[in-house]
């Protein structure tokens, strides 16, 4: 835990902190969201807890249209340098996976979707995933992919996506599925997702489960390392 406040950068209205919120506040942790759609600048580092940095449906790499994700993969550098706590949802996680050196590009095909994930060995003794059930409820909403950087640890896969989570040292996450998804997030985006990938009331349950598991110990990662 740590009383300096955690950065969410946020890119598209849509995709917000839903369950982090809730998991902050079990932690007391604080939690200060930049809406890079709407204007706000890329933070800095000085005096943040930790760095969140959620989904969007952008390129990870188009910063002529996005020119604030240039800035971002700079932050998630400093950040890893740093030793500051990070977890990379979706787009975050490919973000942080090419500031670590790892390529992003297009997938075999979407992956859109309440799924699973199969969690590898080396998720059992992950200070986030361990205990989870090897095959754990998570939702897809991804088209793009990434190489793992060097040094990074795989901890989860798909039959479609082989790199569908990641660590880098100590305390620095990438998903690339959302474990923070709630019934008003899902309510929030429904109308953007394909015919037939609205996720049923009981995956939503299921999905958030995992998240009041996961996400809370993402902000207790703040501590002394």
């Amino acid at each position: 835990m740590s009383d300096r406040p955690w950065h969410v950068l946020q890119h598209v209205p849509f995709e917000g902190p839903a369950g982090l919120t809730g998991a902050a506040a079990e932690a007391g942790a604080e939690l200060t969201v930049h809406h890079l759609w709407d204007g706000d600048p890329v933070p800095g580092l000085r005096g943040a807890g930790g760095l969140v940095v959620l989904g969007g449906p952008m390129n990870a790499l188009d910063d002529r249209r996005h020119p604030h994700l240039a800035a971002e993969r700079h932050l998630l550098r400093r950040a890893l340098r740093e030793g500051v706590p990070v977890l990379g949802v979706c787009l975050g996680a490919q973000l942080l996976a090419a500031a670590a050196g790892g390529r992003v590009s297009p997938g075999p095909e979407p992956e859109i979707g309440a799924g699973t994930v199969t969690l590898e060995p080396a998720a059992e003794n992950d200070p986030l995933l361990q205990g989870l059930d090897r095959r754990t409820p998570v939702f897809h909403w991804h088209q793009d992919t990434f190489t793992l950087p060097v040094g990074a640890v795989l901890l989860a896969s798909s039959d479609r996506y082989r790199h569908q989570a990641f660590r880098l040292g100590p305390r620095a996450w990438g998903l690339q599925f959302h474990i923070e998804v709630d019934a008003a997030a899902v309510e929030g985006f429904a109308h953007l997702l394909p015919e037939g990938a609205r996720p049923r009331e009981e995956d939503i349950a299921a999905i958030a489960a995992v998240g009041r598991v996961v996400l809370p110990r993402l902000f207790r990662s703040a501590g002394p390392s």
